[in-house]
């Protein structure tokens, strides 16, 4: 690779950075459809290549989430602990599928996240928040099912554990936020690991875009807790919705 082109994607790293701290998703979702879409790289290498980003940026903004408070250190080691083998199963199977159907599934996945995010959003802005506070063991089966989605897609787990825990164990948007970026720590090494060993890691790509994210996740963070969580939530699924319907068209194309 040039040094421009290592420069570009060091300035997109610091823009998924922010975004990935701003959702508390760690940046790779929106990555895997820009590596896709606009770099050619298949879903497999989109994926794998995202998480090289994902790792430093995700321990980054869950510590910044832990230190601003309202993190639960036993939800979080419990979610950890339950994702990881989930992970490692599923990531094995997600190498071995066929790329399309692959893309195909992930652009599902976020148009399914975006309708619910916004959905959530509407709801609470007509009734009164429903608190539901199931016993916080519960909170395990939110990381195997989390873990499941981290394989297949190496970023669901955090996408999925959020509204889980806000809606089912009464969490605020952001302490969820945090918890789901602590479920996905030991996933996204596992992860990494086995799509390396698929060859579906593009290193100096991945590299690039983390030194740009590492730099910008913390303020990225920082104006979440500043946000309405009704805006945070209508921004993410609008973000969501953009980027499953272009990976979708995508998809339909090849």
């Amino acid at each position: 690779m040039t040094p421009v082109e290592l420069l570009a994607f060091f300035v997109l790293g610091l823009a998924l950075g922010w975004l990935g701290g701003l959702f508390g998703i760690g940046g790779g979702i929106f990555a895997i459809p820009i590596l896709g879409l606009a770099f050619g790289l298949n879903q497999q290498q989109a994926q794998g290549t995202a998480l090289v980003m994902i790792v430093p940026t995700v321990l980054i903004g869950a510590y910044q989430y832990w230190r601003r408070g309202g993190m639960n250190a036993r939800i979080a080691l419990l979610l950890a602990v339950t994702a990881a083998p989930m992970t490692f199963l599923f990531a094995r199977i997600a190498v071995a599928l066929p790329s399309a159907p692959l893309r195909r599934g992930f652009a599902v996945f976020l148009i399914a996240i975006a309708v619910y995010y916004a959905w959530r959003a509407y709801a609470e802005s007509r009734t009164e928040r429903n608190e539901i506070t199931l016993p916080w063991p519960l909170t395990g089966l939110v990381g195997v099912l989390g873990g499941i989605l981290s394989g297949i897609f190496t970023v669901g787990g955090a996408v999925f554990s959020t509204p889980l825990l806000t809606l089912a164990f009464g969490m605020s948007q952001t302490v969820a936020q945090g918890l789901g970026l602590a479920l996905v720590i030991p996933g996204l090494v596992v992860g990494l690991i086995v799509y390396g060993a698929a060859g579906d890691v593009h290193l100096p790509i991945g590299l690039a875009l983390a030194a740009g994210s590492v730099l910008t996740v913390s303020s990225g963070v920082a104006y979440a807790h500043r946000l309405p969580e009704r805006t945070l939530k209508y921004a993410f699924a609008a973000f969501m919705a953009l980027a499953g319907l272009l990976l979708w068209i995508k998809a339909a194309a090849v």
